[in-house]
């Protein structure tokens, strides 16, 4: 297909997939330990200390409009001023098998790069009954042990001091003790009706407080996103 052809066929025919999912953290390096020591993902490169008018007019302008329309100073619901480098902005990328995550920490400009210090607080609650709110999934191998994996992630966090690290579990707990005390067998959710059979999943938070979901994909549901991705190959095949 020609470019011009490109250009004026379908939105979708004009993408390669999703390139990254991006990650706003409050402690850089607590993030980049975990995503790379902990869950094994490769560093791409760090860019840093992005600041003015063309950084702050791509990634803000809409949140300074929204400031404007209720009259306030855009600080006040958490705009950075990247405009005038009171604020700055740092990107690491980490590499998985399939997918990168970017991680992004916006700090003032006296603080350091990779600091514990970011501009704006977390947010108290992350609930992903929340509008907006997203999560990153991460795929497991067929033949991992599901309930172990989750335990050694928290294990191996716990001994980072990433405590925050939590995972759910399939049974009603009322405390954190009681979250740790649940057998180990209560770490997966084995999904047996159609058309969500053969998941297994279990969502998580990350040090960050960050939604988190582990999943592994078998039998019927792993035959359905395989089909449908076929599907859609040749659909895009055909469009060339």
């Amino acid at each position: 297909m020609s470019s011009a052809a490109r250009n004026s066929g379908p939105l979708g025919a004009r993408l390669q997939g999703v390139q990254h999912f991006g990650l706003t953290v409050q402690n850089m390096e607590r993030a980049y330990e975990f995503y790379t020591q902990v869950l094994g993902g490769t560093e791409v490169f760090r860019h840093g200390d992005f600041q003015g008018d063309p950084v702050h007019n791509t990634l803000l302008a809409d949140q300074d409009i929204r400031a404007n329309e209720l009259h306030v100073d855009p600080q006040t619901i958490g705009v950075p001023n990247l405009r005038d480098g009171d604020q700055r902005l740092d990107v690491r990328f980490i590499q998985f098998d399939n997918v990168v995550v970017e991680l992004l920490q916006y700090r003032n400009s006296d603080e350091p790069m990779g600091g514990p210090n970011s501009f704006a607080p977390p947010l108290a609650n992350m609930s992903p009954a929340y509008p907006r709110m997203m999560h990153i999934c991460f795929y497991l191998r067929d033949d991992v042990d599901f309930n172990k994996f989750i335990a050694d992630l928290e294990a191996e966090s716990a001994r980072r001091g990433m405590d925050q690290v939590r995972a759910n579990r399939t049974i009603r707990v009322r405390t954190d003790a009681e979250r740790k005390a649940a057998p180990q067998s209560a770490n997966t959710n084995k999904v047996t009706e159609a058309p969500s059979d053969g998941w297994e999943l279990i969502y998580c938070k990350g040090p960050e407080g960050e939604q988190l979901e582990f999943v592994k994909a078998l039998g019927p549901v792993k035959q359905r996103f395989a089909n449908a991705l076929a599907k859609r190959q040749q659909a895009l095949a055909g469009a060339q």
